[in-house]
């Protein structure tokens, strides 16, 4: 056996090392390349490839003349279009309407249903299940429910002596109904997020300020409250991610009305760009959205970091 070892050699202490001195002239960078490729192909293809194509084309001008060129009469156009207003007004209500108080009753949702009981588990379940539902379904759903006269909503209000209501239909509700939809759709996505948050929240700290003679108020403002920040500082972006990207209920439901009531930006850039063919003008909206919900995203991350307290 000692001349059979001996005749083998010592053990390779670095195989990969080896291996590559046995394939002469192959670069270390090559294997990296090629595991790197399709997901960088993929990225360029649907990802940085659309952002500047949409880029370019709102500096596009005068392609309906036939005669195309760089400048910045997409941009004007945009903001003297009374309907661009009205969907930026609406968008801002709209996001005003839905994130606090879907982030509060979700918040409250949490605290309430903190404990795990049988109890709990199965109102967290209730809470929770509009997040199964597709917001297309919905809103098909309420469709129904909020039609004048017919609806579920009606029929019940009726017998409270309350008259039809156009839901839908009247400039001064429809908008709010929306809103009220997305808030019932929301509530219990943000609400699982808060659990986990407050799943991280030391009970020793609680038992302590519990002694100290601090009430429930109390706790919750001064222990609870701050150790959620982490948890605020992730919901509070997605909120208003959420708020500026969800139209699929408006598609379904009103399509941007009564006169433009509902409107909201990204329906009304697939309005230019779909039914007016206006790819200069849609490319611009594009472009000022996504740049505000940029900034709302990294303003509400920073203000929320500084206060935010990480446990060590």
């Amino acid at each position: 056996m000692s001349l059979c070892a001996a005749e083998q050699g010592p053990p390779l202490a670095n195989p990969g090392l080896e291996l590559r001195r046995l394939v002469p002239g192959r670069p270390r960078w090559v294997p990296v390349v090629a595991l790197l490729a399709p997901a960088f192909l993929f990225l360029t293809a649907f990802t940085y490839w659309p952002v500047l194509r949409v880029l370019f084309e709102s500096f596009m001008v005068g392609r309906f003349a036939g005669q195309r060129a760089l400048g910045l009469d997409n941009y004007r156009r945009l903001f003297a279009d009374p309907h661009f207003a009205r969907a930026a007004w609406n968008n801002a209500v709209y996001a005003a309407g839905t994130i606090a108080p879907s982030l509060v009753l979700a918040l409250l949702f949490a605290l309430a249903l903190r404990d795990t009981t049988r109890l709990t588990t199965v109102l967290r379940t209730f809470v929770a299940m509009p997040l199964m539902i597709p917001l297309v379904a919905a809103a098909a759903l309420f469709s129904f429910i909020l039609l004048p006269g017919e609806g579920l909503l009606d029929f019940y209000l009726a017998k409270l002596g309350v008259p039809a209501i156009n839901w839908l239909g009247d400039t001064d509700l429809a908008l709010g109904s929306v809103v009220a939809i997305t808030v019932w759709k929301n509530t219990g996505y943000y609400m699982l997020f808060f659990l986990a948050g407050l799943a991280g929240v030391p009970q020793q700290l609680l038992d302590a300020a519990t002694i100290d003679g601090a009430g429930a108020w109390r706790r919750f403002r001064n222990v609870t409250l701050p150790m959620l920040g982490p948890t605020f500082a992730f919901v509070v972006p997605i909120a208003v991610l959420n708020a500026l990207t969800q139209v699929d209920h408006v598609v379904t439901m009103t399509q941007g009305g009564p006169a433009d009531a509902t409107n909201l930006l990204l329906y009304y850039i697939y309005q230019q760009a779909a039914q007016n063919y206006d790819v200069g003008l849609a490319s611009a909206a594009t472009v000022i959205s996504v740049a505000a919900l940029l900034a709302l995203s990294l303003t509400s991350f920073h203000l929320l970091e500084r206060g935010t307290y990480y446990e060590s």
